[in-house]
């Protein structure tokens, strides 16, 4: 739980340091979960799913594309609603981290229920 409330504190840093030096959400937004996906490659794969491997790695970028994709239509929606691009982000946190964490639990580490 620890390693992912620091990965999720990590994206949003980035994500909202994007917006104060003015760079459009939706490329702050990519650019943040770039960058978190390397950090969290390393954090996640090693410490939650206890996998060193380095070839599950375009898995694991595989499934941030998804996760991604799936944000910046959610973002891009909330924002249209009127919602300020911090919050907005913000709220969507809850569900992107849960999406991400049971992609990758099921679909990269190969943990299937």
């Amino acid at each position: 739980m620890i390693v992912g409330i620091g990965n999720t504190v990590f994206g949003y840093s980035l994500y909202v340091l994007g917006l104060m030096f003015g760079i459009p959400y939706q490329l702050a937004l990519i650019v943040a979960t770039i960058l978190g996906a390397v950090f969290n490659f390393l954090t996640t794969g090693r410490i939650v799913f206890e996998s060193r491997s380095k070839a599950k790695f375009f898995a694991f970028l595989a499934v941030y594309a998804i996760t991604l994709v799936v944000n910046v239509a959610l973002l891009t929606g909330l924002v249209h609603a009127g919602m300020t691009k911090a919050y907005a982000q913000a709220v969507l946190l809850p569900l992107v981290v849960s999406l991400s964490f049971l992609l990758n639990k099921h679909l990269v580490f190969g943990e299937v229920p």
